[in-house]
């Protein structure tokens, strides 16, 4: 009984060892991110596979579009370990085709060309479907109208209406801006306008879901306008599905750029790109199918990444799975 008389309370409320330091909600995502291997596998090759098309012309000068007919169907060096009476050079890693056009030079245009129609249709889908979705979620007298029309979007066959609007618009876009500038802006115009929908159904339920929250209620009883309350309140925390669906719709512009290449829609044919390198190779696949493996590994494993990635941030950045 004395030893317990002795106790001071007020020390033994006290906390023995250092406080420490609150954790970084971006340290919580980050080591959550990096227990997905397949998400470090897509951040790494899509880092990889973006400096290897911008960094690559600066290492491999050759022009890809430079005919050289002396030189032509020139395998690449690793077809010689299996036929060692194939025609190959040191100086031609990748081969060429039968124009004699460098491989390797037009791998790394192709992919350029690629990734950039990817990701500029990915921001354009992007922002079309979050701003759907905001004044879908947010304003009720505009919810029915909106999500109807997002509904009869989803209804209409893609690849049909991707084929008449590059039929109907190519010529125009062409003399306004150029053969290549003409048929980009129309690709990513295409891709980018048939492709915000999914983003606008997920960005419409996240602001159903927020706008019932206790701040939203407080921010509207003291005046806030609708502006600052989606640009302050709502927007900010909408982004960890924003992002998601941002690598999911590179994913589907990069696919769908090869789609359109491959049917021989797209670029013209002297501007190479993944999709119209697998187009140009299947007439010979039989007898160089390496022409076809090489864009074709290229535009899945870009895909899968992606894909990877999507994963990824979405198991880190939902605080209901990252603690688990």
């Amino acid at each position: 009984m004395t030893d317990i008389a002795q106790i001071d309370p007020i020390a033994a409320l006290q906390d023995k060892e250092p406080q420490k330091p609150p954790r970084s909600q971006w340290k919580d995502v980050w080591d959550q991110f990096r227990k997905h291997k397949g998400a470090l596998f897509g951040g790494g090759f899509l880092i990889f596979i973006t400096l290897f098309v911008i960094l690559g012309p600066l290492i491999w000068q050759i022009d890809p579009q430079k005919l050289d007919i002396r030189n032509k169907d020139i395998r690449p060096i690793y077809t010689w370990l299996w036929d060692g009476d194939a025609k190959v050079s040191w100086n031609r890693p990748l081969g060429t085709d039968n124009l004699g056009r460098d491989g390797l030079a037009n791998m790394i245009k192709g992919g350029r060309t690629s990734l950039a129609v990817g990701w500029a249709a990915m921001i354009l889908a992007l922002v079309l479907g979050t701003l759907i979705g905001v004044l879908s979620g947010y304003f009720k007298r505009l919810d029915g109208v909106l999500m109807r029309f997002t509904d009869l979007v989803l209804s209409l066959p893609l690849l049909p209406l991707l084929l008449v609007a590059v039929t109907l618009f190519r010529q125009p876009l062409r003399a306004a801006y150029g053969p290549e500038g003409g048929m980009f802006v129309l690709i990513v115009g295409i891709i980018g306008i048939t492709s915000w929908m999914q983003t606008a159904r997920i960005v419409r339920g996240e602001i159903l879901a927020l706008k019932e929250r206790e701040f939203i209620l407080a921010a509207r009883s003291i005046g806030t306008t609708p502006y600052k309350i989606i640009t302050r309140h709502l927007l900010p925390n909408i982004m960890s599905p924003i992002m998601v669906s941002a690598t999911l719709g590179l994913a589907t512009a990069i696919i769908t750029e090869s789609a359109l290449s491959f049917l021989g829609v797209g670029f013209p044919s002297d501007f190479p790109t993944w999709g119209k390198m697998l187009a140009d190779s299947v007439p010979r696949m039989t007898e160089y199918p390496e022409r076809v493996v090489l864009p074709g590994i290229a535009i899945s494993l870009t895909v899968l990444s992606v894909n990877y990635l999507g994963d990824g941030l979405r198991d880190a950045l939902d605080p209901r799975i990252r603690g688990r």
